[in-house]
């Protein structure tokens, strides 16, 4: 079963058990599936999918912190729960000692020197951490190992 046909399920077992909140995230979920195939024209395989995922992860960790900063608790509570929901369907986190791992074996197969050369082991790291870290972070990490 695909990552996209594992959500349309659970969509169904929500409705059924009338989980309103959760209905909603996973309806956002598939829209924004669908948004994608639309505007590339294509079915999306699990690594899209799994690409759209870790956006919408991304969007509501920046909005949670904006509300956060405002004094929203009631919009932080459901940022937190969409962010719960979305994370269910992402593969396990990968802890730091795993990316470091990642981050230094890319870096000797790239042969990569300098800050010049992230774009190469950012190429050869993202596929392997897709939706499993934050690209933001692992991007930051890169960066501090290839400066020295």
């Amino acid at each position: 079963m695909t990552l996209k046909e594992r959500i349309t399920e659970d969509m169904k077992s929500a409705m059924r058990a009338g989980d309103k909140d959760r209905l909603a995230v996973i309806r956002m979920i598939l829209a924004a599936i669908k948004q994608r195939e639309v505007d590339e024209r294509t079915t999306l395989d699990d690594a899209q999918v799994l690409a759209v995922l870790d956006k919408m992860v991304k969007q509501r960790r920046e909005s949670l912190a904006q509300f956060e900063s405002g004094g929203r608790a009631d919009l932080v509570a459901k940022e937190s729960a969409e962010i719960a929901v979305i994370q269910s369907y992402l593969p396990e986190q990968l802890s730091d000692a795993e990316i470091d791992a990642l981050i230094a074996e890319a870096i000797a197969s790239t042969g990569a020197s300098s800050v010049k050369d992230m774009g190469k082991v950012m190429g050869v790291v993202k596929p392997k951490v897709q939706g499993r870290a934050d690209m933001a972070a692992v991007s930051a990490r890169v960066k501090q190992k290839l400066s020295g």
